[in-house]
């Protein structure tokens, strides 16, 4: 019974990485496409643009990070 209990939280901790990282990997990336479109539009304001686009990004990768602990404490909690 110890084994599958491993095996479930080592395959958790797998799909919650894999999905945890897609929602970041696409929220930054439109936040970047923005940033470059609003600098294009412009580029008398790209200090600011580039300051709020680093923000946006900086919180949609605290999720990121929520998921790695998550699989972290899967990991290493249920050993």
């Amino acid at each position: 019974m110890e084994v599958i209990v491993r095996a479930a939280a080592l395959l958790g901790a797998g799909v919650c990485m894999g999905i945890g990282a897609l929602g970041p990997g696409i929220g930054q990336g439109y936040v970047a496409g923005k940033a470059c479109e609003g600098i294009a539009r412009s580029s008398e304001n790209s200090a600011l643009l580039t300051r709020t686009m680093l923000l946006g990004q900086a919180v949609a990768e605290s999720t990121g990070i929520y998921s790695l602990v998550i699989a972290l404490l899967l990991i290493f909690a249920t050993g």
